[in-house]
């Protein structure tokens, strides 16, 4: 479930090794690129977490975020 803390979308993602979670953000990378709409993300190992805000919009969360946040779930799921 993400979480609203200090205007951001949070949510953290834990996989088996490094290669899963890596794997996985490079599926982020392409649906950020397509939505024109990217994370502020950290990975160490196997746990990548993400930060999302709208830059353009004060970093506030925006609709943009809310939708990159599902399609991430969506990605995570598949």
């Amino acid at each position: 479930m993400w979480k609203e803390i200090d205007n951001k979308l949070y949510k953290k993602f834990i996989f088996s090794d490094f290669i899963q979670a890596f794997a996985f953000m490079s599926k982020v990378a392409i649906i950020s690129e397509k939505l024109g709409h990217h994370p502020t993300w950290s990975n160490t190992y196997n746990v990548v977490e993400f930060w999302l805000s709208t830059h353009d919009a004060n970093n506030t969360v925006t609709e943009k975020d809310f939708s990159l946040a599902n399609n991430i779930d969506i990605l995570h799921i598949s």
